[in-house]
């Protein structure tokens, strides 16, 4: 089997033989940087104030009544991509038409996600055993169910080797997010994070829950429209201030990445998910807190691909095939949002334009989902767009 078919991080298991990499979300900069330049190159400066007449916001109303715990995004255009933030694979900024759509207001939870498992008795990609015939050579406590979980290190480290910070830790899944501890005790369960996101997610994991509830998972066109909450090119969700008012705006990083999180925004792990303020649309966590799927395969030239058609994209669906050149051939889908790990010396993807990349059958202690869904056909026209 090849390594990128693997599942639930087989090729993060095949790092300890190989040498290889393939954690769950890829947060390094799409190019080498080096770790003098972090600063400036995560950090873009607060756009200038513009006006375009070809962005717009749909005035149109929620067409039926809101399903449960979601949200009415009007849909409308918008400029999808991130200028100024050294990450090529969110450039050209380029404008962008969606349709409206109902989105789930926060992720996924801990405790949603347990009584899909208890109506249908899902088994989640984490929680499988890899066959040893497929993986030979592969030690075998590394074939047992785990999924990969963040470890900070002792003092701080150069940022060129995720594996100094990620731990491939068996008995990590959904259920036990953290792993076991010494001994058969589980350090953090369901009861403790209920209302914290999902984490331990690998894509499969993601598209079961959605057709069990009748959703979707959101394209990366639709979740950039709605993490925007109606503002025009700003750098975060939330406005162009990481920290408005100096109060957090969302869990993210603070302190020297990844030895110490200092934890000032008040969590150095998950947050509940309504811990901070919603978005202009009324959607909780759509920064920092953990990375979530989209639909869309991944590309670093999809939105190039896009620019060069010169129109504005209508509904775009993502690229026909993934390529990610640093890892050839390895399946992967788009994951935006960002997460707790994330930071101005390493990452930033809370970056609203910003993307990330993530191998469909891996999951991790920062990788979680929302769903989205199309309104009913009965009535669908015009008013949509």
């Amino acid at each position: 089997m090849p390594l990128a078919s693997a599942p639930r991080l087989g090729v993060f298991k095949m790092s300890a033989v190989t040498g290889g990499f393939a954690i769950a979300v890829s947060c390094a900069p799409a190019a080498p940087v080096p770790s003098a330049s972090h600063g400036a190159h995560q950090t873009p400066a607060a756009p200038a104030v513009r006006t375009d007449t070809a962005v717009r916001i749909n005035t149109t109303a929620a067409p039926e009544p809101a399903p449960k715990d979601m949200v009415w995004i009007p849909g409308g255009t918008f400029w999808m991509g991130c200028e100024g933030c050294g990450m090529p694979d969110a450039l050209p900024s380029h404008v962008v038409e969606i349709n409206g759509f109902w989105m789930d207001r926060a992720p996924v939870t801990t405790a949603e996600f347990e009584r899909f498992v208890k109506a249908t008795g899902y088994v989640t990609v984490a929680e499988r055993s890899l066959d040893a015939k497929d993986f030979p050579g592969v030690p075998e406590e590394m074939l047992g169910p785990g999924s990969a979980v963040f470890a900070p290190t002792s003092r701080p480290v150069p940022l060129d080797n995720p594996l100094q910070w990620w731990r491939y830790t068996p008995g990590a899944s959904w259920k036990h997010p953290e792993g076991p501890s010494v001994g058969s005790a589980f350090r953090v369960t369901v009861a403790d994070r209920a209302d914290h996101p999902v984490v331990h997610i690998a894509f499969e994991d993601a598209q079961v829950y959605a057709k069990w509830a009748g959703k979707r998972l959101p394209t990366e066109a639709e979740f950039e429209f709605a993490a925007r909450g109606g503002l025009d090119r700003n750098l975060y969700p939330w406005g162009n201030e990481l920290t408005p008012g100096s109060k957090p705006a969302a869990n993210i990083w603070q302190g020297t990445f990844p030895a110490k999180d200092r934890g000032e925004d008040g969590y150095t792990g998950t947050s509940p998910v309504t811990a901070f303020p919603p978005n202009g649309f009324g959607l909780y966590d759509m920064g920092g807190n953990v990375w979530q799927w989209c639909a869309d395969l991944y590309r670093p030239d999809y939105f190039a691909v896009l620019a060069a058609q010169g129109a504005v994209a209508r509904n775009p669906q993502g690229p026909a095939d993934s390529f990610d050149p640093q890892e050839p051939g390895a399946s992967k889908r788009v994951a935006k949002g960002g997460s707790y790990l994330c930071t101005d010396q390493y990452c930033a993807r809370y970056l609203v334009g910003s993307r990330g990349k993530s191998e469909v059958s891996s999951g991790a202690s920062n990788l979680g989902f929302r769903l989205a869904r199309n309104r009913s056909a009965v009535g669908r026209g015009a008013a949509d767009r």
